[in-house]
């Protein structure tokens, strides 16, 4: 039988839990009892010091290790000027020679040479693009040591042409804008400059109907002695308002290149011709400033390179306004030399066909017979007799071949007049 406590006692048990559950004092014990820490939890003093001072161990190691690397970069700069002027040297003794026997300075097929060998030693990390870029500026300078040069194109500064002969012939040679195309193959036919740069065919426009016409007229005066391509990447510029804008100004073929994004964009402005893309800039900003002198809106735009909005000062309101992303404009460089074969070569041939049925055809014929394959062709109305034309092509070969010597040999019996305008390496590079 089990004892039951008295009901003295158990009232005394319930008291005393009572007091403890309301002491105050049995509280604050309790909490600060439970919020003592463990002694491991504890940081060890001075280690924050410690992190500093490997960190700043690091940091004088990694400044070290830099300035190891930025030593080496100086050595071998010091090694490469020596080098380049080591070979600038022996340009210099190059230039003595051809001044004496009057081999040309610039040779497109030397040029080919040089960058290839170039390209092929081309180990990396650096691209191709960049060694090539690095040796026709290279070359440039060689030019100037040689003999002076002079190019010619069609400007003013910031012109397709300008970037192409630029990219072309580096910084080094000397430069004549001049305002026409035609006045490009005259600097050159008369000896004023040395070589001439002109746009003979755009991806998208097609064939540039100032540089054929010129063509045909300094044939057997004037030689295409090599070729350049360049992306062309075009900028709608302007210091107005773009609600405001009615009148763009550009070349031709710049508008045909940009025809669906000015349809879409400005369908109602005026599209004006100009002679070139930077005269272009020039007249915009001509007509914005005439506005506002006179209290109006400024309302004219250009379509140009970025280089021309630079060097003018007009703001860029659209980027990349081509039709098509790979927009790339080839140009032709002209002489009063002929270039040397290179095994990679094309033929620039014109011709007017004889009046009767068929005659183009036979043309053709005799390119194909020979296994001569034309890589573009075109045409231009012959300025003489109406619905007679004049006809373009680019032949894959050197003039010096015998099956494109073949070739012509069978085209002329079937033509009133055929020439070559000069054969040049092919390029294989979008500068």
């Amino acid at each position: 039988m089990t004892k039951r406590p008295s009901k003295k006692s158990t009232s005394k048990t319930h008291a005393a839990k009572k007091t403890a559950r309301s002491s105050p004092n049995s509280k604050k014990a309790s909490k600060k009892k439970g919020s003592k820490k463990p002694q491991s939890q504890k940081k060890p003093e001075g280690g924050k010091g410690k992190d500093a001072k490997s960190k700043g161990s690091e940091s004088v190691q990694d400044s070290k290790a830099l300035d190891a690397l930025r030593s080496k970069i100086d050595a071998l700069d010091k090694r490469i000027v020596k080098m380049l002027n080591d070979r600038a040297g022996l340009v210099v003794e190059v230039g003595k020679f051809k001044r004496g026997s009057g081999t040309p300075i610039y040779a497109p097929h030397r040029e080919a040479q040089v960058l290839q060998r170039a390209i092929d030693a081309n180990e990396g990390p650096l691209p191709d693009r960049t060694i090539e870029g690095v040796y026709r500026e290279l070359m440039s300078g060689s030019f100037a040591l040689e003999r002076p040069l002079r190019i010619a194109y069609l400007g003013p500064p910031g012109s397709y042409s300008h970037q192409s002969s630029v990219r072309q012939f580096g910084s080094s040679v000397e430069y004549a804008d001049v305002r026409t195309i035609g006045s490009v193959f005259e600097e050159v036919r008369r000896g004023h400059c040395n070589y001439g740069l002109v746009p003979c065919e755009n991806s998208i426009g097609g064939g540039i109907t100032e540089t054929l016409d010129a063509l045909w007229t300094h044939a057997g005066k004037v030689w295409v002695y090599a070729e350049v391509q360049i992306a062309v990447r075009h900028m709608f510029l302007s210091d107005a308002d773009p609600k405001h804008i009615r009148r763009i100004h550009s070349k031709p073929e710049v508008f045909e290149q940009c025809r669906k994004w000015l349809s879409a964009e400005y369908p109602n402005a005026a599209l004006l011709p100009d002679a070139s893309t930077s005269q272009a800039v020039q007249t915009a900003m001509k007509e914005n400033a005439t506005a506002r002198e006179i209290g109006a809106d400024p309302g004219s735009a250009a379509i140009a390179s970025e280089l021309a909005g630079d060097l003018y000062g007009l703001p860029i309101l659209h980027r990349s306004v081509e039709d098509n992303p790979d927009n790339i404009t080839r140009f032709y460089v002209l002489s009063k030399e002929r270039a040397r074969r290179t095994g990679d070569d094309k033929t620039a041939v014109t011709f007017v066909t004889e009046d009767k049925h068929g005659a183009l055809v036979e043309v053709l014929q005799a390119f194909h017979g020979a296994g001569v394959n034309l890589s573009h062709i075109d045409k231009r109305p012959s300025g003489r007799e109406n619905w007679h034309y004049t006809f373009y092509v680019d032949a894959l070969g050197h003039e010096d071949d015998e099956t494109m010597q073949e070739a012509l040999r069978a085209a002329s019996a079937h033509c009133k007049e055929l020439h070559v305008l000069g054969s040049f390496p092919r390029s294989s590079r979008i500068l």
